[in-house]
């Protein structure tokens, strides 16, 4: 009789186990955080100088997840853009992108696991060069773009960094600007279509600082097997302390290395306060 009670509990605590494993699996895991910054100053016969001014930015992060038992899928969509205006001056571009990342891992029951990708990322709007006047546009939306594929293999088991290195495919598509994004100088024609082949990494880290500062930065690097010598170089690094559930006050700092748009390292960075709400 003993020896029955045992046997049944160790089936019901089995059933009970596998139950919640499989709870894990065959479900989808979604994110959504939207975000508003406003920045305004105004004056009225104020006599210690100064000019109206208003800026403001919109951003979104969207993740979508899927685990089963032997493949998983993760899903990212992150755009920003926003302008600021000064006195009479026109309105100023100060944030301009969005990009797509789709990532299918294959779960062999490795430590590293082999994956396949596709990235695109373009301007959303016009953009423009102000150091002219009035400001010479220089973008427009996928003018220039560009598509990646990769496969390889994964590192993806840990909450803090994750990394990929594989073979890749790199499509830059031009049209109005394809002089400077993707034309041969070697070739007599104008080029508004360029296919690469080459090396990518990713690498993505997410480290909580303190209980209330967190630090996500990601790290790509490309290069064509027939430019090995020239690395283009993208790193996103944000730092954001968690006010409350509402405010959030975030630190920026992008930076670019593409040799085909320019062959000066590009920086971006932005302090703001401004309102983010998780939806879920």
């Amino acid at each position: 009789m003993k020896k029955g009670i045992l046997i049944f509990l160790a089936l019901f605590s089995s059933v009970i186990t596998s139950q919640t494993v499989d709870s894990t699996i065959n479900k989808w895991t979604p994110s959504l955080i939207a975000s508003a910054n406003l920045s305004q100053v105004a004056f009225e016969n104020w006599s210690k100088g100064g000019d109206n001014s208003l800026a403001y930015s919109f951003g979104v992060d969207w993740g979508m997840a899927y685990k089963a038992s032997g493949w998983s899928f993760k899903n990212q969509l992150k755009g920003e853009w926003g302008q600021s205006k000064t006195g009479s001056e026109e309105s100023k571009i100060t944030a301009n992108n969005i990009f797509n990342e789709t990532v299918f891992f294959y779960n062999p029951g490795w430590e590293i696991e082999p994956y396949a990708s596709n990235m695109f990322r373009t301007p959303i709007s016009n953009g423009y060069d102000y150091a002219t006047m009035p400001g010479t546009q220089i973008v427009a939306f996928f003018d220039p773009g560009y598509i990646t594929q990769s496969i390889g293999f994964a590192y993806d088991k840990s909450e803090i960094i994750k990394t990929r290195l594989g073979f890749a495919f790199e499509e830059s598509f031009a049209n109005k600007f394809a002089l400077q994004y993707t034309d041969d100088a070697e070739t007599a024609d104008l080029e508004k279509f360029k296919f690469e082949t080459g090396i990518e990494s990713t690498s993505d880290i997410k480290y909580p600082i303190f209980e209330n500062v967190l630090y996500k930065g990601k790290l790509r690097l490309f290069s064509a097997f027939d430019r090995l010598d020239t690395w283009d170089v993208s790193m996103d690094n944000s730092l954001t302390a968690k006010v409350n559930s509402w405010l959030n006050v975030s630190f920026t700092y992008i930076v670019v290395y593409k040799a085909s748009e320019s062959i000066k390292t590009q920086s971006q960075q932005a302090l703001q306060v401004g309102v983010v709400y998780s939806l879920f």
